[in-house]
């Protein structure tokens, strides 16, 4: 799908092209963007404009080269954005800008929310003037961070839930509490997934717009509003970059602190059966020696012989029991 934006009476608005002759339709254009384009789409685009577009294959390339170079006086800039954001199974899509003179093209092969909620808020009118495609660049990729900071919140509240989770105190039985335990790992590893993604994201952004930045070319001078704006965006992503390692190490020291209380869990039924072992040999031992049946053992012969190693019994197994509670073991 294509569609075509361009300035007019000072306001950006959307142009559909119905016109086979697409050279001449979009010929004023600010930006083109192209979402799953049609081979014809994209060969439309690069006749128009004189650029070559990179296939998906090569947008996926994670060399540095590949993503961020000039070619025929245009600039081709690739970063990696996410998809499906309120879901857990977030998706990684690569997305290509490239800026040739005051002309951008969006080359992606997903429907971030992020290009929606611009292209809503652009042409409502949000007080911005939007002249060249640089300034429509900058716009797109602020809405993808403005996107990660909210996801970020929400996963910082979602964190903070599953910390409350494992730091709770109950009464409920070693075993249910282990089986919740293990629950909230899997939740803590799906988080820590997700959070991966969008630190890859993130850098890939502050990757981006730093080689912008440092871009130098006779036709490009930027206005001090421009500048500005890298600087807020390249900010911008430094810190939700921190903000994003911040939640990985908290989800490292909530996984940590798991495993610590299921290993105490755990550790706790090993101790149930070394006390009743050690509990039970005492009786086991007295049981044994007078189970031998020996003629001379004048126990056998006393009127009282069985209540006495009954009682025997129950004595040698009391003791190591009063002895662990004392100390606390049982």
């Amino acid at each position: 799908m294509l569609q075509i934006y361009a300035r007019r009476a000072d306001r950006f608005c959307l142009r559909e092209i119905s016109n086979p002759a697409i050279e001449q339709a979009i010929s004023p254009a600010l930006w083109y963007d192209l979402l799953s384009p049609t081979p014809a789409e994209t060969k439309d685009v690069q006749e128009a404009l004189h650029v070559s577009i990179p296939t998906r294959e090569e947008m996926e390339d994670i060399e540095l080269s590949a993503r961020l170079y000039q070619e025929d006086g245009a600039s081709f800039m690739t970063m990696t954005a996410l998809t499906n954001l309120d879901s857990d199974e977030p998706a990684k899509t690569p997305i290509t800008f490239i800026l040739r003179g005051p002309t951008l093209i969006t080359v992606r092969h997903a429907d971030a929310k992020p290009f929606s909620t611009f292209c809503t808020r652009a042409l409502r009118g949000n007080g911005h003037s939007y002249e060249t495609g640089e300034d429509v660049m900058l716009g797109v990729i602020e809405a993808v961070i403005d996107r990660m900071a909210d996801v970020l919140e929400r996963l910082g509240n979602e964190i903070d839930g599953i910390s409350r989770g494992v730091f709770r105190s109950t009464k409920a039985s070693s075993r249910k509490k282990t089986r919740d335990l293990e629950a909230l790992i899997e939740q803590l590893g799906r988080k820590g997934d997700f959070l991966s993604g969008v630190r890859e994201s993130l850098v890939s952004i502050s990757r981006l717009v730093a080689y912008h930045a440092a871009l130098e070319s006779p036709s490009r001078r930027p206005s001090k509003e421009v500048r500005q704006l890298v600087k807020l965006v390249q900010r911008d992503a430094t810190s939700l970059g921190d903000h994003a390692a911040f939640l990985s190490g908290k989800i490292n020291f909530l996984l940590d602190a798991t495993l610590g209380l299921i290993n105490l869990e755990q550790n706790q039924i090993i101790k149930i059966f070394t006390v009743a072992s050690v509990v039970f040999l005492p009786p086991t031992l007295v049981a044994s020696a007078y189970g031998m049946n020996f003629e001379l053992m004048p126990e056998l012969q006393w009127h009282f012989g069985y209540p006495y190693a009954v009682g025997l019994m129950i004595i040698s197994a009391l003791m190591p029991y009063l002895y662990f509670k004392r100390r606390g073991w049982v």
